[in-house]
């Protein structure tokens, strides 16, 4: 892994300082982390690139993992644009954009933005959209084994002891946990105006969700996928919210064969 400093611009924040992960080479893939920070995609973006002989891009959402996060900087949408901007910046083509919870809101997002240098994206278990008789849980509310019983299959294989913990991990889970209600708007993590903007959405979009997650529920991800023209949705087995943790090779394989039919 390198990781690598950039200055982006957008016209409603100003100036940001973007902290860049980036595996491998070969087609771009944009992994955006989820809830619990970058930590929670690095393995899996490293085992993506080193089996698939691919370019795997882990931004850090500024405010996470101990960086700046400028004070106008405080939306889902905001983030979808400084990503594409990223991808501008770099002149990357043919993109796969993947997004895990907080991150396949902002996947969705860029989805919507209908950059020519996306290809096609993932949700993977993602929150962004309204869907009242399905709400997403309040992540707020739940203590940490309550967020360890929602998110896996196995949650007493996965679930995270805070004692053990990196300390710059442990550091960051204040700012991470301010920047993500910040972000989402509060409890709900949804954006009511998401859902009608993506029925514009020009790119094939896969919906994946874990049948063990309890964080969003199955219909709700149906919804997700019914708002693209393009989307498809489908389930993983014995395997939750974190499927990149949890059963990070059957992640892969549908990501692989999804990213390669629609080349």
């Amino acid at each position: 892994m390198t990781t690598k400093e950039y200055e982006l611009e957008l016209p409603t924040v100003g100036s940001i300082d973007l902290t860049l992960n980036e595996y491998g080479e070969g087609r771009p893939y944009l992994v955006l982390h989820g809830d619990g920070g970058p930590q929670t995609v690095y393995p899996f973006s490293d085992k993506l690139a080193n089996e698939k002989q691919v370019q795997v891009l882990v931004p850090i959402h500024p405010g996470f993992a101990l960086t700046n996060r400028p004070e106008k900087l405080t939306t889902i949408k905001q983030l979808a644009e400084l990503y594409v901007k990223l991808l501008d910046e770099l002149s990357l083509i043919n993109v796969v954009v993947i997004g895990s919870s907080l991150g396949g809101g902002i996947a969705a997002e860029i989805s919507a933005l209908d950059s020519e240098r996306v290809d096609c994206v993932v949700l993977v278990d993602a929150v962004g959209i309204d869907v009242p008789e399905h709400p997403a849980a309040d992540f707020f509310s739940l203590n940490p084994q309550q967020v360890a019983e929602h998110s896996y299959y196995d949650p007493i294989k996965f679930a995270i002891d805070p004692t053990k913990l990196p300390p710059t991990v442990t550091a960051a889970m204040p700012q991470n946990r301010e920047s993500l209600k910040i972000y989402s708007g509060g409890a709900s993590m949804t954006d009511p105006t998401l859902k009608g903007r993506l029925a514009n959405v020009k790119v094939p979009v896969l919906v994946l969700w874990g049948e063990a997650d309890k964080i969003v529920d199955q219909e709700y991800e149906k919804a997700f996928a019914q708002a693209f023209p393009k989307g498809s949705f489908e389930q993983l087995d014995k395997t939750g919210h974190m499927p990149q943790i949890e059963t990070p090779d059957q992640l892969i394989n549908r990501i692989w064969e999804f990213s390669n039919s629609k080349t």
